[in-house]
Protein backbone atom coordinates (compact mmCIF):
# COMPACT_ATOMS: atom_id res chain seq x y z
CA UNK A 1 0.00 0.00 0.00
CA UNK A 2 2.76 2.17 0.90
CA UNK A 3 4.47 1.93 -2.39
CA UNK A 4 0.93 2.50 -4.37
CA UNK A 5 0.66 5.93 -2.26
CA UNK A 6 4.40 6.98 -3.10
CA UNK A 7 3.46 6.13 -7.10
CA UNK A 8 0.58 8.52 -6.71
CA UNK A 9 2.04 11.18 -4.76
CA UNK A 10 4.86 10.93 -7.90
CA UNK A 11 2.12 11.37 -10.28
CA UNK A 12 0.70 13.96 -8.54
CA UNK A 13 3.43 16.15 -8.73
CA UNK A 14 4.43 15.07 -12.05
CA UNK A 15 0.87 16.15 -13.42
CA UNK A 16 0.54 19.06 -11.81
CA UNK A 17 2.50 21.20 -14.03
CA UNK A 18 -0.29 20.80 -16.57
CA UNK A 19 -3.01 20.30 -14.51
CA UNK A 20 -5.63 23.57 -13.98
CA UNK A 21 -9.10 23.82 -12.42
CA UNK A 22 -10.95 21.23 -13.95
CA UNK A 23 -14.71 23.18 -13.63
CA UNK A 24 -13.39 26.20 -14.82
CA UNK A 25 -11.73 24.16 -17.86
CA UNK A 26 -14.46 22.18 -18.61
CA UNK A 27 -16.87 25.24 -18.50
CA UNK A 28 -14.96 26.54 -21.43
CA UNK A 29 -14.72 23.94 -23.17
CA UNK A 30 -10.85 22.79 -22.40
CA UNK A 31 -9.38 19.65 -24.39
CA UNK A 32 -8.74 17.00 -21.22
CA UNK A 33 -6.96 13.65 -21.26
CA UNK A 34 -6.64 11.15 -18.98
CA UNK A 35 -3.70 9.12 -17.85
CA UNK A 36 -3.96 5.27 -15.68
CA UNK A 37 -0.75 5.64 -13.95
CA UNK A 38 -0.88 2.26 -12.75
CA UNK A 39 -1.34 0.86 -15.97
CA UNK A 40 2.02 3.39 -17.19
CA UNK A 41 3.62 1.68 -14.49
CA UNK A 42 2.94 -2.06 -15.33
CA UNK A 43 2.63 -1.88 -19.14
CA UNK A 44 5.80 0.44 -20.15
CA UNK A 45 9.09 -0.96 -20.33
CA UNK A 46 10.44 1.80 -17.81
CA UNK A 47 7.92 0.93 -15.18
CA UNK A 48 8.71 -3.69 -15.58
CA UNK A 49 12.43 -3.01 -15.64
CA UNK A 50 12.42 -0.75 -12.48
CA UNK A 51 10.18 -3.07 -10.64
CA UNK A 52 12.20 -6.33 -11.95
CA UNK A 53 15.43 -4.38 -10.78
CA UNK A 54 13.72 -3.66 -7.14
CA UNK A 55 12.37 -7.23 -7.09
CA UNK A 56 16.24 -8.25 -7.56
CA UNK A 57 17.73 -6.15 -4.58
CA UNK A 58 14.78 -6.62 -2.28
CA UNK A 59 15.78 -10.67 -3.13
CA UNK A 60 19.71 -9.81 -2.56
CA UNK A 61 19.02 -8.05 0.91
CA UNK A 62 16.58 -11.35 1.75
CA UNK A 63 19.95 -13.21 0.78
CA UNK A 64 21.86 -11.25 2.74
CA UNK A 65 20.03 -11.75 5.74
CA UNK A 66 19.45 -15.55 5.22
CA UNK A 67 22.00 -17.31 7.13
CA UNK A 68 22.24 -14.75 10.07
CA UNK A 69 18.01 -15.77 10.78
CA UNK A 70 18.93 -19.60 9.97
CA UNK A 71 21.93 -19.56 12.76
CA UNK A 72 19.54 -17.43 15.47
CA UNK A 73 16.78 -19.79 14.63
CA UNK A 74 19.02 -22.78 15.11
CA UNK A 75 20.47 -21.21 18.29
CA UNK A 76 17.03 -20.09 19.31
CA UNK A 77 15.80 -24.06 19.14
CA UNK A 78 19.42 -25.13 20.98
CA UNK A 79 18.56 -22.60 23.45
CA UNK A 80 14.92 -24.05 24.24
CA UNK A 81 15.85 -27.46 24.55
CA UNK A 82 18.50 -26.23 27.32
CA UNK A 83 16.12 -24.08 29.11
CA UNK A 84 13.04 -26.66 28.67
CA UNK A 85 11.96 -28.13 32.38
CA UNK A 86 14.74 -25.71 34.13
CA UNK A 87 12.90 -23.32 36.91
CA UNK A 88 14.14 -19.51 36.94
CA UNK A 89 16.49 -20.12 39.69
CA UNK A 90 18.20 -23.26 38.32
CA UNK A 91 18.75 -20.92 34.95
CA UNK A 92 19.97 -18.13 37.19
CA UNK A 93 22.69 -20.99 38.75
CA UNK A 94 23.65 -21.97 35.62
CA UNK A 95 26.04 -19.27 34.22
CA UNK A 96 27.12 -20.89 31.34
CA UNK A 97 23.32 -20.70 29.92
CA UNK A 98 23.10 -17.55 31.24
CA UNK A 99 25.80 -16.28 29.36
CA UNK A 100 24.48 -18.14 26.84
CA UNK A 101 20.97 -16.50 26.68
CA UNK A 102 22.25 -13.18 26.91
CA UNK A 103 25.08 -13.73 23.79
CA UNK A 104 21.69 -14.91 22.20
CA UNK A 105 20.12 -11.58 22.94
CA UNK A 106 22.95 -9.80 21.56
CA UNK A 107 23.34 -11.26 18.65
CA UNK A 108 19.00 -10.76 18.09
CA UNK A 109 18.98 -7.61 18.76
CA UNK A 110 21.95 -6.63 16.07
CA UNK A 111 20.14 -8.44 13.63
CA UNK A 112 17.08 -6.56 14.10
CA UNK A 113 19.10 -3.48 13.78
CA UNK A 114 20.81 -5.03 10.82
CA UNK A 115 16.66 -5.73 9.71
CA UNK A 116 16.04 -2.21 10.08
CA UNK A 117 18.86 -0.75 8.37
CA UNK A 118 18.10 -2.56 5.27
CA UNK A 119 14.46 -2.03 5.52
CA UNK A 120 15.52 1.81 5.33
CA UNK A 121 18.07 1.49 2.87
CA UNK A 122 14.99 -0.31 0.58
CA UNK A 123 12.54 2.00 1.20
CA UNK A 124 15.43 4.64 0.07
CA UNK A 125 16.32 2.62 -3.34
CA UNK A 126 12.45 2.22 -4.22
CA UNK A 127 12.09 6.03 -3.71
CA UNK A 128 14.61 6.78 -5.51
CA UNK A 129 13.21 4.71 -8.49
CA UNK A 130 10.33 6.61 -8.27
CA UNK A 131 11.91 9.56 -9.02
CA UNK A 132 14.00 8.37 -11.45
CA UNK A 133 10.89 7.04 -13.37
CA UNK A 134 8.71 9.57 -13.04
CA UNK A 135 12.06 12.04 -14.51
CA UNK A 136 11.69 10.17 -17.27
CA UNK A 137 7.92 10.02 -17.79
CA UNK A 138 7.53 13.75 -17.25
CA UNK A 139 8.48 15.03 -20.75
CA UNK A 140 6.76 12.16 -22.07
CA UNK A 141 3.48 13.10 -20.54
CA UNK A 142 4.49 17.09 -21.65
CA UNK A 143 4.81 15.77 -25.64
CA UNK A 144 1.59 14.11 -24.91
CA UNK A 145 -0.12 17.28 -23.47
CA UNK A 146 1.28 19.48 -26.17
CA UNK A 147 0.81 16.94 -29.08
CA UNK A 148 -3.23 16.48 -27.97
CA UNK A 149 -3.56 19.95 -27.05
CA UNK A 150 -4.59 19.80 -23.58
CA UNK A 151 -5.07 22.15 -20.75
CA UNK A 152 -6.40 19.36 -18.25
CA UNK A 153 -4.67 15.81 -17.46
CA UNK A 154 -6.72 13.90 -14.84
CA UNK A 155 -6.07 10.53 -12.92
CA UNK A 156 -8.53 8.06 -14.18
CA UNK A 157 -9.00 7.04 -10.89
CA UNK A 158 -10.37 9.93 -10.02
CA UNK A 159 -12.97 10.29 -13.11
CA UNK A 160 -16.58 8.70 -12.65
CA UNK A 161 -16.43 8.24 -16.33
CA UNK A 162 -13.86 8.63 -19.71
CA UNK A 163 -14.44 7.74 -23.03
CA UNK A 164 -11.52 6.08 -24.56
CA UNK A 165 -10.90 9.22 -26.91
CA UNK A 166 -9.75 11.04 -24.22
CA UNK A 167 -6.99 8.42 -22.18
CA UNK A 168 -3.74 9.13 -22.90
CA UNK A 169 -2.37 6.40 -21.16
CA UNK A 170 -1.19 3.79 -24.16
CA UNK A 171 0.30 6.45 -25.81
CA UNK A 172 2.50 7.91 -23.31
CA UNK A 173 3.22 3.87 -22.50
CA UNK A 174 4.18 3.92 -26.20
CA UNK A 175 6.24 7.28 -26.49
CA UNK A 176 8.08 5.75 -22.92
CA UNK A 177 9.05 2.69 -24.06
CA UNK A 178 10.80 5.10 -27.00
CA UNK A 179 12.68 6.71 -24.77
CA UNK A 180 13.11 5.19 -21.92
CA UNK A 181 12.82 1.38 -21.66
CA UNK A 182 14.66 0.88 -18.66
CA UNK A 183 15.35 2.80 -15.22
CA UNK A 184 18.95 3.07 -13.77
CA UNK A 185 18.10 1.25 -9.73
CA UNK A 186 20.87 1.44 -7.81
CA UNK A 187 20.88 0.04 -4.09
CA UNK A 188 20.98 3.33 -1.33
CA UNK A 189 23.16 2.52 1.31
CA UNK A 190 22.86 4.07 4.63
CA UNK A 191 25.71 5.93 5.81
CA UNK A 192 28.43 3.87 7.78
CA UNK A 193 27.88 4.70 12.06
CA UNK A 194 30.24 7.28 13.16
Amino acid sequence: MKTYKTIFAAFALATAAVTVAAPAALAQGAVVIVIDETQILADSKAGKDMFTKLKNIETQINGELKPTRDSLETERKALATKLEGKTREAIVADAALVKSIEGFQTKSNDFAAKRQLVSQEYAATEQKAFQEFNKALEPVMMEVVKEKNAQVVLSKSQAVFTADSVDATALIVSKLDQKTPAINVVRQRAPAPQ
